[in-house]
């Protein structure tokens, strides 16, 4: 396919998108099937009209996709409602670490006795895959700032965090596979991968955040009016953050989520806003053409609420474009039973097993708990982890293993996650409003 093939295809699916959207909110079909089944039909699995070989170009593939989890992992942290409380954000803090962790531990387990893959190859391969994404499972998250439903925020903050807290296992796999400093008994991999690196981040994260957060506010307060660029402005929060921890050596997922999430937090306070039943801020949604700000009226706008809608625009691009080239990446031969039974396990046991424990002894009713360990939705963050472990010193025997089960496990989670998220979230809702 020429580049203007690539033009026309892009903006057919760009317009077929836009224009259907009403439309295909009320099938059990997402977005993400339609680009897929696009991509399969021209990729290698039919008629072969284009191809993209994930290890040739890793570092291109690294790149998209570390862009795509950078703005989807901000715009996830300003949809967060705030304040942090400990009763709402445990149920999700829990999953994102331990239920992860358990969930790395089982998959690990799996490859190693099942696959008969190294027990670095399996830890790395259940590092990929126990992050759930938070670029394609849109349907099941926050949908807007002052969204209030509690499994929506559990399914969109873990996302936001186990993107980061995956990190330290991606090392300790490939430290294991001989090509990362693990140090003697460990003590480098706890000490700098875990430790450091994770309060690092969130340290730099709630930082940035709340600093941009007061001097966005206080140049909008001034007379004469000022002027911010809200889209610049989070872009360029995301990029400083993302930056800054990477020279720290601290895990930048984890930092640009946090900074998202204290932006909001800032700004809400400065404003002034009240609290609802929930005890969550509720944002003033007064205009601000007068720009009187005295009385808690008429707030200017901020760079959480602003930014916000562009952000969601290079979601949906990076959603078509990612998961268009997946589609050229898999052939046939690639659904074996290693990649199959290897996704069905994290499906069905992995994924279920660890949420339940990661939440007992939780508030969280058996259902939502049931639920959610359902939705743990696979996709643009898991092909980054695979880029970056090929990239940083992947054995090239194993990469074509771990190509296989990841590409295939997406595809498969692509497909079955999203034929029951309507009509699952539709049950619930309707639970819902009878019981009320």
């Amino acid at each position: 396919m020429t580049t203007i093939h690539w033009f026309i295809l892009i903006g057919c699916l760009m317009l077929a998108r836009g224009l259907a959207a009403t439309f295909i909110s009320r099938l059990p079909v997402t977005s993400s099937m339609v680009y897929l089944a696009v991509g399969l039909i021209l990729g290698p699995m039919m008629l072969g009209m284009f191809s993209f070989s994930p290890t040739e170009q890793s570092h291109l593939l690294e790149t998209l996709t570390e862009i795509a989890v950078l703005v989807s992992l901000f715009s996830a942290g300003v949809k967060m409602p705030v304040p942090i409380t400990r009763k709402r954000w445990s149920p999700a803090i829990r999953m994102a670490f331990l239920s992860m962790a358990i969930s790395v531990g089982m998959v690990a387990g799996f490859a190693h006795l099942v696959l008969g893959l190294p027990l670095g190859a399996g830890v790395l391969i259940g590092a990929i895959l126990a992050p759930t994404d938070p670029v394609l499972a849109t349907d099941v998250q926050v949908r807007h700032a002052d969204d209030r439903d509690r499994l929506r925020f559990a399914l969109t903050c873990e996302a936001g965090m186990n993107d980061g807290a995956a990190f330290p296992f991606v090392m300790l796999g490939l430290g294991l596979l001989g090509a990362h400093e693990l140090g003697e008994f460990g003590w480098r991999w706890v000490a700098i991968d875990v430790v450091w690196a994770t309060a690092a981040a969130i340290a730099v994260g709630l930082a940035s955040g709340a600093a941009l957060g007061r001097l966005g506010w206080n140049l909008r307060g001034r007379e004469p009016k000022h002027e911010v660029l809200d889209d610049l402005v989070g872009l360029g929060l995301i990029g400083v953050v993302y930056g800054l921890s990477v020279l720290l050596h601290a895990w930048g997922f984890l930092a640009v989520f946090f900074a998202g999430v204290a932006l909001r937090q800032t700004e809400l306070i400065l404003s002034g806003a009240h609290k609802d039943r929930q005890g969550l801020l509720v944002a003033d949604t007064h205009d601000a053409a007068d720009g009187d700000y005295s009385h808690g009226h008429n707030m200017p706008l901020t760079v959480s609420a602003e930014a916000l809608v562009f952000k969601e625009h290079i979601e949906r691009l990076s959603e078509l474009t990612l998961v268009l080239l997946l589609g050229g990446m898999v052939a046939a031969t690639d659904f074996n039973w290693r990649a199959v039974s290897t996704a069905f396990f994290l499906f069905m046991i992995a994924r279920p097993v660890s949420i339940l424990l990661g939440l007992v002894g939780s508030s969280e009713p058996m259902r939502v708990r049931s639920i959610t360990g359902w939705f743990g939705v696979r996709g643009i963050g898991s092909l980054y982890y695979l880029m970056f472990a090929i990239n940083h010193g992947l054995p090239g025997h194993l990469a074509q293993d771990l190509i296989q089960i990841t590409v295939v496990t997406i595809i498969l989670s692509i497909v079955m996650h999203g034929m029951t998220v309507t009509p699952l979230m539709n049950t619930l809702w309707a639970k819902k409003w009878r019981r009320r």
